[in-house]
């Protein structure tokens, strides 16, 4: 804590100059402001520890000055100790009022300006550290949540996150009559893959389907690990007819990727297509339904093929 910094806000030479000595002969590092503006400016840019801040200021009001500071998101931390001439209960309840956290009378004791400095770095350390476990916390909250909706292999959607989500467009979809498609894809002999690579190999495919789906969908699109090897993924605002081109360009990427533990092996996928509004087609699992019958379609016509329902 002696190795704080300090923002002394004085515009009296005489009095500033003893202060100052008092500071660094007591171990802090003092930054030096004649008037609210070279304040201001300082407590943004000097990374202070801690402000005493006069009242009275050729410029700018020593109360105005720390409103500012507090309402800075840059500043606001930073604990602000009052002082002045004026110590009327008043001036004292003014100053609080502005958000100082301590208001020291001048003439004002040494000692007691170091024991109220100290007592400020103090509490300061003390909401510093809990504003780095907040972080810490959010951090893992955040992490948490992202688990939860993630596959953590692909790096798309799981199931459950898409069933949400593919709820809420299904009900928009048959309030307001706008098109969804849905596609339903699968890695043509997948098992064979692991049998022949090993499993290793076959989680780096998974990996790389992941990233040749996302590559080929809008943002507003939704795409997911529905389970194995197979893959769902939602296009709102398209009808069925339109969604072969996203379809089409899924199908294409794979055929040319290169996947170096495969040793030159080239793989295919499969795709189904299904779309709303359709008569036959009531609700989101029908909708899912309809996708996955086409793709049963594609693999019986020979596979790396889009088939609509």
């Amino acid at each position: 804590m002696l190795k704080a910094k300090i923002l002394l806000v004085e515009d009296t030479k005489a009095q500033a100059k003893m202060t100052i000595e008092f500071l660094e002969k007591n171990g802090y590092e003092v930054v030096w402001a004649q008037d609210g503006a070279s304040a201001m400016k300082a407590a943004k840019t000097q990374n202070v520890d801690v402000i005493l801040l006069d009242l009275v200021l050729p410029d700018i009001n020593g109360n105005e000055v720390c409103r500012w500071l507090k309402l800075s998101q840059d500043t606001k931390a930073i604990p602000i100790i009052m002082l002045t001439v004026k110590g009327t209960t008043d001036d004292k309840v003014k100053g609080l009022e502005a958000g100082a956290d301590d208001y020291l009378p001048k003439p004002y004791s040494e000692v007691e300006l170091n024991a109220r400095i100290y007592s400020c770095l103090r509490t300061k350390a003390l909401q510093d550290e809990l504003r780095q476990k907040n972080r810490q916390l959010e951090d893992m909250l955040m992490r948490v949540e992202t688990l939860a909706v993630m596959d953590p292999l692909t790096n798309l959607f799981n199931r459950r996150r898409f069933e949400a989500i593919l709820e809420k467009e299904f009900g928009r979809t048959m309030r307001y009559e706008s098109p969804l498609s849905c596609l339903m894809i699968d890695i043509d002999h997948f098992k064979k893959i692991n049998d022949t690579f090993g499993h290793r190999a076959g989680d780096s495919v998974l990996r790389e389907m992941g990233k040749i789906i996302l590559d080929s969908i809008r943002d507003v699109d939704t795409a997911a690990r529905w389970g194995g090897e197979e893959f769902i993924v939602l296009i709102p605002e398209t009808p069925k007819e339109k969604a072969l081109k996203p379809a089409n360009r899924i199908m294409e990427s794979v055929v040319n990727a290169q996947f170096p533990e495969l040793r030159g092996t080239r793989i295919t996928v499969s795709i189904g297509i299904a779309g709303a509004p359709d008569p036959a087609i009531d609700s989101d699992d029908k909708l899912i339904h309809a996708a996955d019958l086409a793709l049963y379609e594609a693999k019986h016509k020979g596979r790396n093929r889009v088939e609509t329902a």
